[in-house]
């Protein structure tokens, strides 16, 4: 799938909330749709955990997204949410991003997926509704100064390689490599996040969305409350009670339980 028709574009906009007004592409539309798929679709890794195949074919994408009401991670969640974006008349680069560590430093080229997106005045913003814990709003790309949002104070940074560091709270998050790419040049990068034994997708459950306060963060041991009231964890003390957050808190129904151990 390389576009999404009218009726899908209608699903989509259904999925996360958005049904009023025109496919219009501006900033505040785009605001609006970032903000809202980051309300209502899923951070989460939970297929590695099923056993499940995951592709960035755009079609099993919208499957998965849309009609099965999941989320995904990285390559999935701004890879769907491309073509969205497309379908409302917004032009968009897929770029390779770094992820930044204290612990080992900066990943590997292809290890996170953001979006450069044009809208209908010209203005370039920097998309991501798939980072977990990151910005409510796109940034907009070409302001090299302290940008104020929900989840932080952040900072669009030139380097001298002619890539850009993303910082939130004056830390970095990841670098970005400007150059345009293909949702397929992500496939191999994908393959190794969803098998490797060294993944921290592979050894980590997780499901994470923000919330009108605050974030839901559910682990296979936890879940995570962060709220105006502070941080509160709820032990999750069997399969059942798994299942159960996932279906009352994600919107997430499954057949059957993902491992919630390694390997």
């Amino acid at each position: 799938m390389h576009a999404l028709n009218h009726e899908q574009v209608a699903a989509y906009r259904a999925r996360i909330g958005v049904t009023e007004g025109p496919p219009t592409p501006d900033a505040a539309t785009l605001r609006r749709l970032h903000s809202a798929h980051l309300h209502t679709v899923p951070f989460e890794n939970l297929s590695i955990h099923l056993d499940e195949p995951v592709t960035l074919d755009g079609a099993a994408l919208f499957e998965k997204i849309v009609d099965h009401r999941r989320g995904g991670f990285c390559y999935e969640l701004n890879g769907l949410f491309a073509l969205l974006l497309e379908a409302f008349g917004y032009r968009v680069h897929r770029l390779s991003a770094r992820t930044f560590s204290t612990a080992h430093g900066y990943s590997p080229p292809l290890d996170h997926l953001a979006l450069h997106v044009t809208d209908a005045a010209g203005d370039t913003w920097l998309a991501d509704v798939g980072f977990g814990k990151h910005t409510e709003y796109p940034l907009n790309f070409t302001d090299r100064t302290d940008q104020k949002d929900p989840g932080g104070l952040f900072r669009i940074a030139e380097n001298d390689d002619a890539e850009f560091t993303i910082l939130r709270d004056g830390e970095a998050q990841y670098r970005i490599d400007p150059r345009p790419l293909a949702l397929t040049d992500f496939a191999q990068a994908c393959w190794w996040q969803v098998t490797s034994p060294e993944s921290h997708f592979t050894r980590n459950l997780v499901c994470s969305r923000l919330t009108d306060d605050g974030r839901l963060t559910l682990t296979a041991d936890e879940l995570i409350t962060t709220d105006t009231t502070g941080r509160h964890a709820e032990e999750v003390t069997s399969d059942e009670h798994l299942l159960t957050l996932l279906r009352e808190r994600f919107g997430i129904e499954l057949a059957r339980v993902p491992r919630r151990t390694k390997g």
